[in-house]
């Protein structure tokens, strides 16, 4: 079994953590983590980065290093912003499918992958804290799991599981 904790990056100005961010980070750091984690992933955004940081620090890892996975970030986020937009504020993706269907089928497979090669570099029994974004973490676990899973809030996040094979995804307490 291997598990992987995928959450979305806190609040944030631009590209940075907001003061809020901080503080909604530093918290889940208190109550919200399961270490010890085999690896930190960032979708290689500072906010995402920023966030694992603190994350890491709380569960006493600071030696761990925090690997960056390009393959978590979309290359067409105006694309996602667009299909967001259109399908309405709070849209999960099938909503966004309905607008768009090439875009969250194609980039569901393409961070879906990028998911797996993170479970894939686990060690049996391993955990990863992966950091990214909304609508592409839910896409990451579309094309992984076939789980559609809401729109993740700031600092929320799914609970990706893979036992011999399979793959389940629940909400994080």
């Amino acid at each position: 079994m291997r598990i992987i904790e995928l959450r979305r990056h806190t609040d944030n100005d631009d590209d940075a953590l907001s003061p809020d961010g901080v503080r909604a980070a530093e918290e889940i750091g208190r109550t919200g983590l399961t270490p010890p984690y085999a690896a930190f992933v960032s979708s290689g955004a500072a906010r995402a980065t920023q966030m694992l940081e603190i994350l890491r620090h709380a569960a006493g890892q600071d030696e761990q290093p925090i690997v960056e996975a390009a393959g978590l970030r979309s290359s067409v986020e105006d694309r996602w912003r667009g299909a967001a937009k259109a399908a309405g504020k709070g849209a999960d993706l099938e909503a966004m499918r309905r607008v768009d269907p090439d875009l969250v089928d194609h980039e569901s497979r393409l961070l879906g992958m990028a998911l797996r090669q993170i479970v894939d570099g686990l060690p049996d029994g391993g955990r990863a804290l992966v950091v990214g974004h909304s609508p592409t973490n839910e896409a990451a676990a579309l094309g992984l799991a076939g789980a559609v899973v809401p729109p993740m809030d700031k600092g929320a996040g799914v609970l990706v599981t893979e036992d011999a094979g399979r793959f389940t995804v629940q909400p994080l307490n």
